[in-house]
């Protein structure tokens, strides 16, 4: 009984035309065989499994073949059958040396193999040196190469293939004739398999070869090694759920299943489903592999319907059901998260764990839709600093130090440097601006009491934080606001109704927006137009969970959404109030005698930006 050929080296290809996938580096080393422009060194680059060696090896072929007849010349079609083109296929051909410079990289190696180049061939028209690997050499044995790499015998051809041309010095790149062996699509690669299958009448199911074609990921060796693995763990057979658990994929239904919960905002169903996973022994980077094939081909079908590739049955009714349930920005948004995410898992002691907090990652963007969802500690007012201030009812926070006493003005006033409130129309009111001080001391003063004084120098101040997106919760104490800048009395309105929206929790992060950077342009009985600046906030599902939410809170409406400018906002509203109130705060600081004697006597300087109104 003949021994077993594996399928890499039997179907390895061994003429231009079987080469699969580089039809680039095809082309041209057929062009330059046919018109006799043939270069002295040749560089393959690409990653494993691409064919850099196959190619240099028919190269050697095409340079060397005989013919049928024994008459042939140089040719881009070797003929196979030739002394030179069976001797080359089977490794023995005196004039043809591989030379691996993982195992021999000193310059001794080197030098032996160099030696050879003063003698003509043996058997062959041209001698071939293929070095491969040739990043792993020596910076000696590169610099030995150099003079004969130049200027070369005119029978000697060197061929060089490295995994890592960065590695390779800039003196031999410029000697070298570079071609770059790209990575195979994964329909490529299926595509070769099923071919491969066929001549080996192995029955196989389509599902499984794309499964092998995308773990090879570009690597066609790779593919047939795997493909030889499958056949034997599947009996003779491939069909998808063997090759599934032997590459530890995802299994597609709970794929499916975390897809759909994620689409409806169901946290517990994703946590069940990635404990499934962790019950069987899935590989968690392969759930967010399969995730993110999807969500690409749901992103396609949700922006060029034309442009989405057929599908079996199965996943068609998935894909379209999908495609209708998440947001097109859900979509980028979820995908983003998954392919980033990614990189996360190898970062983690439990890589399930590590999954877990990667999915609800996205369930922390996405809008509340249901009661359970809302009931979700990954809410509204979480995705905010807790320092912004807690709502109406809470326990206040316990002071920090140095900040406890409240300041006065050197002009007498009440006015203090702390965390300023914002009264709402409707009488409720929200800390606007959340920031650390410049850096403080108490000073006595004559009644004995503290006050607190901002020493500010370059070296003292610390970094100002800004949040134009006011905290959801209830109202929290503070002193009266300003009148708002315009006084017009839908704006008045939408103002105090986007308030009570974020204090209930009723949208989320992305719908909170929409109703924060929105103006209120009319009221044409139950159909309101907003008008935004941003047209990735005027989407139509947005608009959609905001006249949910709005229904919710007692206005049956239809939100109409325009592009346009925008000139109060309650964003904007907020913003102005928060300016005069740090306006108010410079100028306090700027006033201050300590200040000023800090100023004269040390040079200290006030940090622009460096204060904010707490």
């Amino acid at each position: 009984m003949a021994p077993y050929l594996v399928l890499a080296r039997k179907y390895r290809p061994r003429t231009f035309s079987e080469m699969v996938g580089q039809d680039a580096v095809v082309r041209a080393l057929t062009n330059a065989l046919s018109t006799g422009r043939l270069h002295h060194v040749y560089l393959f680059t690409g990653t494993r499994g691409v064919g850099k060696t196959t190619v240099s090896r028919i190269l050697a072929k095409s340079l060397n073949c005989q013919g049928v007849d024994g008459q042939g010349g140089v040719t881009a079609t070797p003929c196979g059958v030739c002394p030179a083109c069976v001797e080359i296929d089977a490794g023995r051909f005196v004039d043809y040396t591989e030379l691996d410079a993982a195992s021999n990289r000193g310059v001794a190696e080197v030098q032996s193999l160099l030696e050879q180049a003063v003698y003509k061939p043996v058997q062959g028209r041209y001698k071939v040196f293929m070095i491969d690997e040739v990043h792993m050499l020596t910076g000696h044995a590169f610099n030995a190469m150099l003079k004969t790499l130049e200027e070369p015998p005119e029978y000697l051809k060197f061929v060089l293939a490295t995994t890592d041309p960065q590695k390779v010095p800039v003196t031999v790149l410029s000697r070298c004739l570079q071609f770059n062996l790209r990575p195979m699509a994964p329909e490529t690669v299926a595509e070769h398999l099923q071919r491969v299958l066929a001549a080996e009448s192995i029955d196989f199911e389509a599902s499984a070869l794309r499964l092998l074609a995308r773990a090879a990921r570009g690597s066609m060796r790779d593919a047939l090694s795997l493909t030889d693995q499958a056949i034997a763990y599947g009996g003779g057979a491939l069909r998808e759920v063997p090759v599934r658990q032997m590459l530890g994929s995802a299994d597609r239904s709970l794929m499916w299943q975390v897809l759909e919960a994620l689409s409806h905002g169901a946290g517990r169903t994703v946590i069940e489903s990635i404990e499934a996973m962790r019950v069987q022994g899935l590989q968690a980077g392969a759930m967010l592999d399969e995730m993110v094939a999807v969500l690409q081909d749901v992103a396609v079908r949700q922006a060029v319907p034309e442009a989405a590739a057929a599908r079996d049955e199965a996943d068609e009714a998935q894909l379209q059901r999908l495609s209708q349930a998440l947001a097109a920005d859900e979509t980028q948004l979820l995908y983003s998260i998954c392919l980033h995410g990614r990189q996360e898992l190898g970062l983690a002691v439990d890589e399930y764990a590590a999954l877990t907090m990667v999915l609800l990652r996205f369930l922390a963007f996405k809008s509340p839709s249901s009661p359970e969802e809302k009931k979700s500690p990954l809410r509204a007012k979480d995705e905010i600093s807790p320092r912004l201030g807690a709502g109406a009812g809470a326990a206040p926070a316990p002071p920090l130090s140095g900040r406890e006493a409240p300041g006065t003005s050197p002009a007498g006033s009440s006015e203090r440097v702390e965390s300023p409130a914002v009264t709402l129309d409707e009488g409720a009111s929200l800390p606007l601006v959340d920031a650390p001080h410049a850096a403080r001391s108490l000073q006595p003063v004559a009644n004995g009491e503290t006050t607190e004084k901002a020493g500010v120098s370059s070296d003292l101040s610390e970094p100002v934080e800004h949040s134009s997106v006011p905290p959801a919760g209830g109202a929290a104490t503070a002193e009266p606001a300003e009148a708002p800048a315009v006084s017009d009395a839908d704006d008045v309105f939408w103002h105090g109704l986007v308030m009570r929206l974020i204090g209930s929790e009723r949208i989320g992060a992305l719908v909170r927006e929409l109703a924060l950077q929105s103006e209120l342009v009319r009221r044409d009985g139950n159909v309101w137009v907003l008008r935004v600046e941003a047209e990735a906030l005027a989407q139509p599902q947005m608009a959609q969970r905001l006249e949910a939410a709005l229904a919710a809170e007692g206005h049956a409406v239809r939100l109409c959404v325009e592009l346009g400018r925008a000139e109060n906002s309650p964003a904007q509203r907020l913003a102005r109030r928060a300016q005069a109130r740090l306006a108010r705060a410079e100028a306090w600081v700027a006033a201050d005698p300590w200040t000023q004697e800090m100023m004269r006597s040390f040079g200290a300087k006030i940090v622009p930006g460096s204060l904010a109104a707490l």
